[in-house]
């Protein structure tokens, strides 16, 4: 395995270890080359089933399970058995959406209650054998929370940039509670990442999503997404976009089992961003080649709300590869949509509920058959927001009866 540029333009390599965030080339963000198993697929599909019967940690953790598509050459691994997520049929949520065939992909189900841990457990565990001492992001939220902990079970130091006013208190205070220094920053997470990029030394290693190990973890959600469906691909994959990491992740695991003959097609990729937050959606909509950064997003779906996000030419790259587009909903949709999960008695965060969202007006505007199989990723626990749900539903009648499409 080893490092290379992103930009196929570049393509320059390095080694896979090497302490580089960026191609030293043309400082585009890098991906991690893995090697071709050279178990057959069927074979390897059978380890990776057979493997949930160990309790050896690498067996029980739903990331490291399928370590045959990850670097994996290290001698201690940081992990918190996170992963193993299940995939939740949509009820009442696919009839409001006017779907027959809806699946949630819930990653709030971690230890910290979102997706964030699937790709920490393998960039802290590529901290600690680096020799780190300690290890920083920039935050709305979910990755502080996330980086901490996993620091924490690692012995090591964290330090978290956050934009000062803007993030959930319940993030904030699994931060504090697992250790963080907290570093309040006036602004935008874009603000609090540049200024960590700016202020960080060769003492600290950086665990944002622009890590292309952070990558590596989080684009296992889709292997242990098809072996759910017994692999059966399924029409679409929906996926909230923030910083857009996890767009790219999952467009990078669905080509890797598609070059290597584990799936015979690709899912399309859906990636849809907030109206307040949406300089993907727009760059799309206009079909510009460069994205136009928004100096102050908004949007209530906090964990989303970012005007420049690092990874979207990776992320754009999945879309593209994948026959999928990109889109964007409103706070309102998002609300409403939030709360129709949340009677589904499946519950999410803000952000999550974009997908479902999105796929009400893609029905209503016929740019999806209500007969697709879909699955909806939803990114974090609804008690990652509670202020959220107290403000926008609380006194508000209870829903009543059945949705029909």
């Amino acid at each position: 395995m080893h490092l290379r540029c992103a930009n196929t333009n570049c393509a320059a390599t390095m080694d896979l270890h090497d302490h580089v965030l960026a191609c030293p080339v043309c400082a585009e963000l890098l991906e991690i080359v893995v090697d071709v198993p050279a178990m057959v697929a069927e074979d390897l599909k059978r380890v990776w089933l057979e493997r949930r019967c160990s309790y050896d940690p690498r067996d029980v953790s739903g990331v490291w399970r399928f370590r045959e598509f990850l670097p994996n050459d290290y001698d201690e691994i940081v992990t918190i058995g996170e992963g193993n997520n299940p995939l939740v049929e949509g009820r009442r949520a696919a009839d409001w959406a006017g779907l027959r065939n809806l699946r949630f992909k819930h990653l709030g189900w971690n230890p910290t209650a979102c997706f964030k841990d699937l790709g920490m457990t393998v960039g802290a565990t590529e901290a600690l054998a680096r020799g780190a001492k300690v290890v920083g992001c920039a935050s709305t939220g979910n990755t502080a929370a996330s980086l901490a902990a996993y620091a924490a079970r690692a012995g090591l130091r964290s330090k978290v940039y956050l934009p000062s006013g803007h993030i959930s208190e319940n993030k904030l205070a699994q931060a504090i509670d697992f250790g963080a220094e907290i570093v309040h920053v006036a602004g935008s997470f874009d603000v609090a990442l540049d200024r960590i990029l700016y202020e960080a030394n060769g003492s600290l290693y950086f665990l944002n999503s622009i890590n292309p190990f952070r990558i590596e973890g989080q684009k296992t959600v889709m292997f242990e997404m098809l072996e759910q469906l017994l692999w059966e691909v399924p029409d679409y994959v929906v996926v909230p976009g923030g910083n857009l990491g996890n767009s790219s992740a999952f467009g990078k695991g669905l080509l890797e089992l598609y070059g290597v003959g584990f799936i015979e097609r690709l899912p399309r990729l859906i990636v849809v961003q907030a109206e307040g937050a949406n300089p993907l959606a727009r760059m799309w909509r206009d079909g510009r080649a460069d994205l136009q950064a928004m100096d102050k997003p908004e949007t209530l779906a906090t964990a989303i709300r970012i005007g420049n996000p690092r990874s979207w030419k990776k992320a754009l790259h999945a879309v593209q590869e994948t026959g999928g587009f990109v889109m964007d909903v409103n706070d309102e949709e998002i609300a409403e949509a939030k709360m129709v999960i949340g009677r589904d008695g499946i519950g999410c965060e803000p952000a999550s509920a974009t997908t479902l969202a999105a796929l009400r007006k893609l029905t209503e505007t016929h740019k999806i058959d209500r007969d697709a199989t879909v699955v909806a990723v939803l990114t974090g626990h609804a008690l990652k927001d509670t202020e959220f749900i107290l403000r926008s539903t609380l006194g508000q009648p209870a829903m009543q009866g059945e949705w029909h499409a």
